[in-house]
């Protein structure tokens, strides 16, 4: 009787075992998403001789994707992917020198803190690498470079709902700054810069 004992569990964990590799697979899979709405929050500013300029970056809630990859189980990479905002500029007397548009992928590294259970905190720091388009649409003679690099830093935290769904709290600061140059000769007279802060809330998707 003990010996069919023995023979059942033996084989009642046998069975078991083909799901537990499944589950042990799935919590390998070093992919996650995120859709997060982001509150755009632009600190405006210019130096130089374009100080005359009055930079309205207008504040404005847009979608974000980001993409994650877990090299290990704290860290990870992650790209972070949205559409070009509108950047108008104008003098201080309020007349329209034009508009730009900025498009500023990031990629970040980040550590994830994975032992507090359902709370998954993280902090990254990366680059940022914004486009700038319709940079000679001004009522002046100067455009801008048609793009910047700048450091980005982030704060975060997942909580996870299962082991695939959860929501985001998250918020970045990036640094985002264009010189301004005349037309003729490409001299540079001045910088406008962005610098925004993104605090943000979204759905995460752990494959």
């Amino acid at each position: 009787m003990c010996i069919k004992s023995l023979v059942a569990a033996m084989a009642a964990v046998a069975s078991l075992a083909p799901i537990a590799a499944q589950a042990q697979a799935a919590e390998k899979n070093p992919w996650m998403v995120r859709v997060r709405a982001v509150d755009l929050l632009w600190q405006n500013g210019q130096t130089g001789t374009v100080a005359d300029l009055n930079v309205k970056a207008k504040n404005q809630w847009i979608p974000e994707f980001d993409v994650s990859y877990f090299f290990t189980k704290n860290i990870a990479a992650e790209l972070i992917l949205t559409w070009p905002q509108q950047v108008n500029i104008t003098a201080l007397g309020g007349q329209n020198v034009g508009k730009i548009t900025a498009l500023p992928p990031s990629l970040l590294a980040q550590y994830h803190f994975t032992d507090l259970g359902a709370f998954k905190p993280y902090v990254g720091v990366g680059v940022n690498y914004t486009i700038f388009g319709n940079r000679q649409n001004f009522t002046l003679p100067v455009q801008v470079e048609p793009s910047s690099f700048g450091v980005v830093g982030q704060i975060g935290m997942d909580y996870m709902l299962d082991k695939n769904w959860g929501l985001n709290v998250d918020i970045k600061y990036a640094i985002i700054a264009t010189n301004v140059q005349l037309v003729a000769g490409g001299t540079n007279i001045g910088k406008l810069t962005l610098n925004p802060w993104m605090p943000a809330v979204g759905v995460t998707y752990k494959f």
